[in-house]
């Protein structure tokens, strides 16, 4: 019984954040930093996609272990692990697009297959996918996977619209981060302004962060010769983990309770 109450009280709150513009703004950021941090290691340290994904993948997991070792939210652990996953996301991505040679459209509805049946299982087991439903052990590996699967359509999205190899649409990455720009803004307006899910406008702009934030990220560190800035990747992303750890440090957040978690459930 102590055990069971213990269990309760450990869950009595999500242990994801309540959504709020700051937390956007750390997300978009996190998602660029996933895309300059995973290009550093496979291509500048020149490791490559599968090396890259297996480091990325351990990490990833223990940060996943300690978030369910963890008995309430943490901010700088959550946002670790959410730099993890776009890392990993990355490396994903890349491995399946061009090391395996899917090319991008393969690639992209691939992981839109795995993405839409982690959603389809967690909705069916737990009759929800809200975020702030994130109050057990069990609700907290559908979430992680989940996310894990939306960064990795987010980059081969991302790199599908902007690039021109491997059956891309070749638009850029100026114009590629204005198309999800708009996209983003489109949903805060359906939020905003319309009666639609709270949870579908949730993982729809969770999706499309990522994307966003693939396009910004190669638009710092690809070569002029592609459209990008030439920045380096390391500089690049030493510059986005300081902004993000500035913004963990000095905003405060707060965990979802679960009266939200049922609130935005529709």
């Amino acid at each position: 019984m102590k055990h069971e109450t213990r269990q309760l009280a450990r869950y009595a709150v999500s242990k994801v954040p309540e959504v709020t513009f700051a937390f956007w703004v750390i997300k978009i950021a996190a998602t660029t930093l996933g895309e300059t941090g995973g290009d550093w290691v496979t291509m500048t340290l020149n490791l490559g996609y599968l090396v890259g994904t297996a480091i990325f993948t351990c990490i990833f997991i223990g940060l996943v272990s300690a978030q369910l070792s963890s008995g309430r939210f943490l901010p700088f652990l959550y946002w670790s692990t959410i730099v993890a996953t776009t890392t990993l996301g990355t490396t994903l991505a890349d491995l399946a697009d061009r090391s395996l040679g899917f090319g991008y459209p393969g690639g992209v509805a691939i992981v839109f297959s795995l993405l839409f049946a982690s959603l389809a299982i967690w909705r069916w087991a737990e009759g929800t996918v809200s975020v702030q439903s994130v109050t057990s052990p069990r609700v907290e590996w559908f979430y992680w996977a989940t996310i894990l699967f939306s960064q990795t359509l987010g980059t081969a999205l991302g790199d599908w619209v902007a690039a021109s190899d491997r059956s891309g649409l070749g638009i850029g990455y100026e114009y590629g981060s204005l198309v999800f720009g708009i996209g983003l803004a489109f949903v805060a307006a359906l939020y905003l302004w319309t009666n639609a899910s709270r949870t579908l406008l949730f993982w729809t702009a969770f999706i499309l962060t990522r994307p966003l934030g693939a396009t910004l990220g190669d638009l710092l560190d690809k070569p002029a010769s592609q459209g990008g800035m030439q920045l380096s990747r390391l500089f690049a992303s030493l510059i986005l983990l300081g902004f993000i750890v500035v913004c963990v440090a000095l905003v405060p957040q707060r965990a979802g309770s679960r009266s939200e978690g049922r609130a935005s459930a529709a």
